[in-house]
């Protein structure tokens, strides 16, 4: 007894039902397999604190589509998840929590504040990978890994002692991008630039000159010295952070600015601090920037903390972590920057030191996670020497080892990648992993190499001094520091330190560990490298190069062979989606009112190959649409069944035209289909899946199999292709797949259709003449749609057809002449090889070898048509005159918004169309 589905596709229901199926850890499990070729994916991690938000629905629905593709390929298919610690962000959730309670971290301290952290991550750490699976991600769920489980931690370490033990790990004092909101050390990455309008002051720097005294006896008189301040002389610099000046330690110009030539080392007294300071020449100063003299904080810019470098110049840091000026700003100390920054100006103007004031758009950091402004901060960090390990992940994807899909991405990473500079790795926070970095304070009261130890391991003693008096250091990795190994970490690497770590007490839970971590070693050398990273392009730097620099370095190896970026999603005016825009678009409110197959189409469906998408809750009707389609020709198919009918037993000695064409249809698609994915192009697929499902199958093949559809060999080719565009459909719409697909007659079952054998090509069922023949068919019934439409002719009228082709195809064409009928409604059809003028008819040429004419005596009145189309076509031509008019108003074309200025445009295209079309038509009657 054949099963039946609801009269209406419920995507609550069925989601609910194969979300708990896919999500039993046996269900998507890989394991090593030498009889096959393995295709592995990582996740890009989300951020523990994360929530679904459209960027993760496309990413891992992307995602989706190539494991689902690959593993019905016959490929042992990994998809790796898990979550990141998400250091700043995940800190910053708890200590708002605290301050709630009108606590801080500092409250807790360091121990009981962790505790809460970890506490936190239990309670709400899985809500991402919940929705993840509401999404429909076919991961490996016994797999799920966390960047500070104990095992990732221990990879963590050992790098952190490996680079040290290379010499690419230093610690030093240096200029980082510091948030005063996080308070912690941010790398270049994490400080994106963003453009603000501020200002460019000019300030005066009065000139401290010699006061010489003269003999009034004779001329040449010895000269006596008296340094006063000069209220006339002084050089005038430009600086958009008047408030750094209070840490100034040189004004510098360039050597060959014939303007200062003369001034370079003079002194000159700092205003407001009164400290003498020195002009210097220096190549780095741009002449064309402000006046062309610059003053010089070595402690507050990088650029200065070089220029400080090369002439000894004093460093004088006058700010607090928090952002507040300390006391080595005088009258400042205590103001916040900002603030100071206001005062700063206005004592300025009392002193008659500040010339000018200009308005001045410049790009300023800010902190990625909070968007405070950064600031140039003098600190001792933690740096990771980033050149020796760029060369071979730069050789990696100048050979094509590893290739960006699309090509574009691999100048923006190469350009990066050898302007590289070294990573700030120490983050003035608790919660990740903390440095293996230990102190001996003996050996710093000696000055012994600062007393730094780095161990994998807790040191209980000096190894130098002996000292117990040792303490570890407070800060964390850098979160990225710890997801640049998730390639490999998360399958237990390194072994070799695991084994001589073995934690079991008793010799044979000794084996077991061990036995546990070969068969992981083997894991990892089957599945690594990956196959393919599917990311966005705004962790290029972050992530992807990262990854792949630590490949080669612990692994020897790329991470991945494809990198696969997609676009950013937007809303319909081009504009980022963001909460503080409030243009953003909930997936799981999608997910609720459409459905997650309709959601995942509709984003890939737009998703061209790399680039923006641009986003409308509209755009998910279309996902719905097609859902709803799906269901309901497969119920009706379902319906039609007899018993014993499988879809795998078609007479092909008995196969009509239009069975050879749909099956000829269906292979080719799988042909393009398959092309398309191999080459990232998932719109594409996509799209040419719901063609040929929507208009193919059920606009044509449906349509006309209603003629036969009590034959059993009309319902095994229905059934046939059915069954393969669901497979064909699966990886992009995966929930109402496998539901249409449990209640269909099948000979053997897996538990879901995405363990099931993907479509095959084969060249041989695509019969090219029956394509041709199918084609002039459709364009026939096309044709005369449109006559009836032009003539006003009721769609159930019966009309009179003649068909002129050549006399090589007229016998193919009397083959279809019953299909024709049927589909058109035409009561008497004659085809002709005769060429000869048919009065009173409407033609149109399909091509070279074929004319369709409608007859249109006794159809239609022809005088009062002509007079009818002619008040028609003058109709037309006025509306076309008033959008042009519209359309050629600069006022209009400017300030409307950009979709409405489409509209127009697309609504004066279909009036010259179809003022062409009625045109044509009217001269038929002539």
């Amino acid at each position: 007894m054949n099963q039946e589905l609801m009269p209406q596709y419920n995507p609550k229901e069925v989601e609910e039902k194969w979300t708990a199926l896919w999500s039993d850890p046996s269900v998507f499990h890989a394991t090593v397999d030498p009889k096959k070729k393995p295709y592995c994916i990582v996740i890009p991690p989300p951020n523990v604190t994360g929530i679904l938000h459209m960027g993760h629905a496309l990413n891992n629905t992307i995602q989706d589509i190539l494991i689902r593709y690959r593993r019905m390929q016959g490929y042992e298919a990994l998809w790796m998840p898990g979550t990141d610690h998400a250091g700043i962000a995940t800190q910053n959730v708890v200590e708002r929590q605290l301050a709630k309670e009108s606590l801080n971290r500092h409250d807790l301290g360091r121990k009981d504040f962790l505790k809460r952290v970890w506490h936190w991550k239990e309670e709400h750490g899985s809500t991402i990978i919940h929705q993840l699976k509401r999404m429909g991600a076919s991961c490996d769920w016994s797999r799920e890994r966390f960047t500070m489980d104990e095992d990732y931690s221990v990879a963590v370490i050992d790098v952190f002692v490996r680079l040290y033990e290379k010499g690419l790990i230093y610690r030093g004092d240096y200029i980082i991008n510091w948030c005063p909101r996080c308070q912690t050390a941010l790398a270049d990455e994490e400080a994106p630039h963003h453009e603000l309008e501020g200002n460019l002051y000019y300030i005066k720097y009065p000139l401290k000159q010699p006061h010489v005294s003269r003999s009034t006896s004779h001329a040449k008189s010895k000269k006596t010295i008296d340094y006063r301040l000069s209220t006339i002389d002084y050089i005038v610099v430009a600086t958009t952070r008047p408030e750094t000046m209070l840490g100034d330690t040189a004004v510098a110009v360039n050597p060959k600015d014939k303007r200062y030539k003369h001034l370079i080392g003079s002194k000159i007294i700092l205003p407001l601090m009164e400290r003498e300071i020195e002009i210097i020449a220096d190549d780095m100063v741009d002449k064309k920037f402000g006046t062309g003299a610059v003053k010089v904080t070595p402690a507050h810019d990088p650029n200065d903390y070089l220029v400080g470098k090369t002439h000894n110049l004093e460093f004088i840091n006058i700010m607090n972590p928090d952002g507040i000026l300390n006391a080595l700003a005088g009258a400042y100390a205590g103001m916040d920057r900002f603030e100071a920054r206001e005062a700063i100006v206005e004592d300025l103007k009392e002193r008659k030191l500040l010339e000018k004031i200009e308005p001045h758009k410049h790009a300023v950091g800010h902190c990625y996670r909070c968007h405070t402004v950064v600031e140039p901060y003098l600190s001792k960090q933690w740096f990771v020497k980033m050149k020796p390990l760029s060369m071979p992940a730069l050789k990696a994807v100048k050979t094509g080892e590893i290739k960006f899909h699309p090509k574009r991405w691999m100048k923006v990473y190469l350009n990066w990648m050898e302007n590289i500079k070294d990573w700030c790795i120490s983050r003035q926070i608790w919660w990740g992993h903390r440095l293996p970095v230990w102190y001996c304070k003996d050996c710093q009261k000696l000055a012994v190499d600062e007393g730094v130890i780095v161990s994998r391991v807790a040191p209980e003693m000096c190894p130098v001094c002996g000292s117990r008096e040792i303490f570890q250091d407070e800060d964390v990795l850098d979160t990225w520091f710890s997801s640049w190994l998730w390639p490999f970490a998360t399958f237990g690497w390194p072994f070799t330190r695991h084994t001589s770590q073995v934690t079991s007490n008793t010799s044979e839970e000794k084996d077991v560990q061990r036995e546990t971590w070969n068969e992981r070693q083997k894991e990892l050398d089957y599945f690594y490298p990956t196959a393919t990273l599917a990311t966005a392009p705004e962790i290029i730097f972050f992530w992807v190069a990262r990854m792949i620099m630590a490949g080669c370095a612990f692994m020897g190896k790329v991470p991945f062979s494809d990198v696969y970026l997609h676009g950013t999603v937007r809303d319909g005016e081009g504009r980022k989606m963001s909460k503080s825009l409030g243009n953003s678009i909930d997936p799981l409110n999608v997910i609720n009112d459409y459905g997650t197959d309709a959601l995942r189409f509709s984003l890939i469906a737009i998703a061209a190959s790399g680039s923006d998408i641009f986003l409308s809750k509209e755009r998910f009707e279309q996902g719905r649409n097609f859902s709803n389609k799906i269901w309901n020709a497969s119920r009706f198919i379902l319906m039609n069944l007899k018993e014993g009918v499988t879809g795998e037993s078609i007479d092909q000695g008995t196969l009509k035209i239009q069975d050879r064409w749909i099956i000829s249809e269906l292979n080719d698609t799988t042909r393009r289909v398959e092309k398309a994915l191999d080459a990232f192009k998932f719109n594409e697929a996509v799209n040419l899946l719901f063609n040929f499902f929507w208009h193919s199958f059920c606009d044509w093949y449906l349509e006309i199999a209603k003629m036969t559809i009590d034959e059993k060999n009309t319902q095994e080719v229905l059934l046939y292709v059915l069954k393969k565009t669901l497979l064909l459909l699966h990886p992009f719409m995966p929930f109402i797949t496998d539901e249409i697909s449990s209640k269909l007659p099948m000979k053997e079952r897996h538990r879901t259709i995405a363990l099931e054998a993907w479509p095959r090509y084969e060249k041989l069922k695509t019969d090219k003449e029956v394509l041709k023949l199918m084609s002039w068919v459709q364009e026939i019934i096309f044709q005369l749609r449109f006559m009836r439409h032009d003539l006003k002719v009721a769609p159930t009228a019966k009309i009179s057809v003649r068909l002129w082709t050549r006399q090589a195809f007229k016998e193919k064409l009397e083959t279809a002449s019953g299909m024709i009928k049927h589909l058109a409604l035409i009561e008497n059809l004659e085809i002709t090889t005769h060429e000869e003028v048919v009065k009173n008819s409407l033609s149109a040429l399909i091509d070279k070898d074929l004319q369709v004419y409608l007859l249109l005596e006794g159809l239609v009145d022809i005088k009062k048509e002509k007079e009818r189309l002619g008040c028609e076509i003058n109709e037309l031509k006025g509306q076309a005159e008033k959008k042009k008019g519209l359309l050629s108003n600069k006022n209009f074309v400017k300030s409307a918004p950009s979709e409405v200025v489409s509209k127009e445009q697309e609504r004066l295209k279909e009036l010259e169309s179809m003022i062409k079309r009625l045109e044509g038509v009217l001269s038929a009657f002539k």
